[in-house]
């Protein structure tokens, strides 16, 4: 099929990427599909799922396959999670209410940003009952950061994600060439540090982040709130055993998708080292990559508990608001559970080490 026309023929997450790209106009586009310089890691974080090879098993019972599990205790339909992802106005007037609505019909965890276009209230309040955790920017004023943290958590968030790997921001040619500029006056969080700590000029107003944080601050937010910390962008062995050392209970091996240092190794590529120094100690996951439910299964092998994916949701909140949002959520499942069949196992919990090759990664 050449075009796709509307979502009756949707059946892959590249037909929701094509479908997305159709709704939205190109400097928008140019931030929900783009990365840093040449976007060389942005092809990367993809292209290592096509060097695994799954080892699949036979004569297996598979008459009932379930997809569910659990992160950090809490139940979820499957092992993907929804990504925290800024701006989300830019792709659908509801934004990440909408992104919410769209994980909880599936059953999956919603993680919002700190730099969302609505608050946790408002995400609490449109799904309740559902799972969220707060991914965390911390600004020079952490008092900014503290209130929406505060807020999350009243609001029934259960574990914080802490954003390791924007000390600065990546060069993003894409979008300095479509002229993107973000909907900063629609996120509260930025609305509060610019009244607290004052405009420079400076892209997205990354000039009112902390860009001296250290590991200190895990710590503190371990010690501070009776929640799980998790530390996202790592990519080596080196600072997997640094979150540990500092109270981290999980751990996102990531490169931001590819948009901040153009170069880095590849997500997957990264797990590997990542899970071996972690040796259980926390939970890892995964994020970079992901269009299929074999790529799950994939990171699964690689000893991943869950996968995080960012840009196919927001495909889906760009065509069909929630409701596109739980379509492309959907399909994962539905893929994962073939998968996980044709690899003779009944859940995730059954997938192993033993099910991939990783000889050409």
């Amino acid at each position: 099929m050449d075009t796709l026309s509307s979502v009756d023929e949707l059946l892959t997450l590249d037909d929701a990427e094509r479908l997305a790209e159709a709704a939205l106009p190109p400097d928008a586009w140019s931030y929900v599909a783009g990365g840093a310089g040449d976007e060389r890691t942005l092809r990367w974080n993809r292209e290592a799922f096509s060097r695994c090879r799954l080892r699949y098993r036979v004569l297996v019972d598979v008459s009932e396959v379930s997809t569910e599990t659990t992160v950090l205790g809490t139940p979820v339909s499957m092992p993907v999670l929804v990504a925290p992802m800024a701006f989300q106005q830019i792709a659908h007037e509801e934004g990440e209410v909408a992104t919410a609505r769209g994980a909880a019909a599936a059953g999956a965890l919603f993680c919002l940003s700190t730099v969302a276009t609505a608050t946790p209230r408002e995400v609490a309040e449109a799904t309740p009952g559902a799972p969220k955790w707060l991914q965390i920017y911390v600004f020079r004023d952490r008092g900014v950061s503290d209130a929406v943290i505060e807020q999350a958590l009243e609001a029934g968030f259960s574990a914080l994600v802490l954003t390791a790997d924007l000390p600065v921001y990546g060069r993003r040619h894409r979008e300095a060439r479509t002229g993107f500029t973000a909907p900063e006056d629609a996120a509260p969080a930025l609305i509060a540090a610019r009244k607290r700590g004052g405009a420079r000029a400076g892209h997205h107003s990354l000039d009112l982040l902390e860009s001296g944080l250290e590991w200190s601050y895990v710590t503190e937010l371990r010690e501070r709130y009776d929640v799980p910390v998790i530390v996202k962008g790592l990519v080596t062995a080196e600072d997997a055993l640094l979150a540990l050392e500092h109270g981290a209970a999980g751990i996102v091996v990531s490169n931001h998708g590819g948009r901040q240092l153009d170069g880095a190794i590849a997500s997957l590529e990264a797990l590997p080292e990542v899970v071996e120094a972690v040796d259980g100690r926390a939970e890892v996951y995964l994020d970079g990559g992901v269009r299929r439910g074999t790529d799950v299964a994939t990171a699964l092998a690689l000893g991943a508990r869950a996968v995080l994916v960012g840009r196919p949701a927001l495909y889906g909140l760009a065509f069909g608001g929630a409701k596109g949002v739980e379509q492309v959520l959907g399909i994962l499942r539905d893929e994962l559970e073939n998968a996980l069949a044709l690899l003779g196992c009944r859940s995730p919990a059954d997938v192993t080490r033993a099910h991939v090759s990783t000889a050409k990664l």
